[in-house]
């Protein structure tokens, strides 16, 4: 299958999964999970939630360990809870332009750079659809206790704002929602990265699968529906392979348990956004841990 030598979001030559967990090649933007190049090492990046000042300094550290054919995994997360979290996207365009430059100038067959959607762009995505839900007030009142709050104040809105809109009804709700996407619209490149999200991103032969949170063992992953964001708290109960993947690896535990490498598994979560320090960890073709970085 070929690559293109620059790194790409969305991937045009993704694998979708059939209902028995099984890989299909499909050709279209729209596929929901996304095939690493195999034989390369592969950078993933933990939750960020907004910390943007610690995904600049990760990245400092970072370009000068990540080779120009590496490939490079944001695991979700990204949003939420800090206090910077369009910078924290700003952050992350600019390091892909980095990247595609670096790959050109060097003519190398580059990696891929895939971007997952975590629970807290589940909630994002959820929350500009507000105005569909039976019972908006109690909705946003848990999407806020998630920590969307800060999300909503970096693209221009506030709290109240949300409340006042979700007490008022459908129309008041529609045209809040349609502010709000009209603001990420009006950031450079935001608007295309949300809409380039993945559920997962798994390496050509298998090797390797990534996720947000957590995975359901006991299904494929075309079955998964939530479980990539909402599965988390029994992550650490898998004992075993998952499908024909070597180790499955995950940027957000919601038991803030902190970084573990398990036989199967592996939780790159430090803690980042409540307190705890920002990670990256690379993995070789099968499938081990060869080195991480913090900031």
């Amino acid at each position: 299958m070929p690559h293109n030598r620059a790194v790409n979001a969305p991937s045009l030559d993704a694998p979708s999964v059939d209902q028995a967990g099984g890989l299909r090649p499909a050709l279209t933007e729209q596929t929901i999970f996304t095939a690493l190049p195999p034989g390369r090492l592969t950078w993933a990046v933990g939750a960020v939630h907004g910390e943007a000042e610690r995904l600049s300094a990760l990245h400092a550290k970072l370009v000068t360990h990540i080779g120009p054919g590496d490939n490079l995994v944001y695991l979700g997360n990204f949003l939420g809870r800090g206090t910077h979290v369009a910078a924290t996207v700003d952050e992350m365009l600019l390091f892909r332009r980095a990247l595609m430059a670096w790959q050109i100038e060097d003519e190398q067959d580059g990696g891929s750079i895939v971007y997952l959607r975590g629970s807290q762009e589940e909630i994002w995505h959820k929350l500009l659809q507000l105005q569909f839900a039976p019972n908006p007030r109690q909705v946003i009142e848990w999407m806020l206790s998630q920590g969307v709050g800060a999300t909503l104040e970096a693209y221009g809105c506030s709290i109240e704002e949300g409340r006042t809109a979700a007490a008022l009804g459908a129309v008041s709700l529609s045209q809040w929602t349609n502010r709000l996407r009209a603001t990420i619209r009006g950031r450079d490149g935001h608007d295309r990265l949300m809409s380039a999200l993945k559920r997962a991103a798994f390496t050509e032969d298998q090797t390797l699968l990534f996720v947000n949170a957590g995975v359901d063992t006991s299904r494929g992953l075309s079955d998964q529906s939530d479980s990539f964001w909402w599965r988390g708290r029994t992550f650490e109960d898998i004992d075993r392979p998952y499908l024909d993947f070597a180790r499955v690896v995950r940027g957000f535990d919601p038991l803030q348990h902190g970084f573990a490498i398990g036989d199967n598994t592996a939780s790159i979560d430090s803690g980042c956004g409540f307190g705890g320090p920002l990670t990256a960890a690379c993995f070789d073709t099968e499938g081990q841990l060869v080195q991480t970085i913090e900031a």
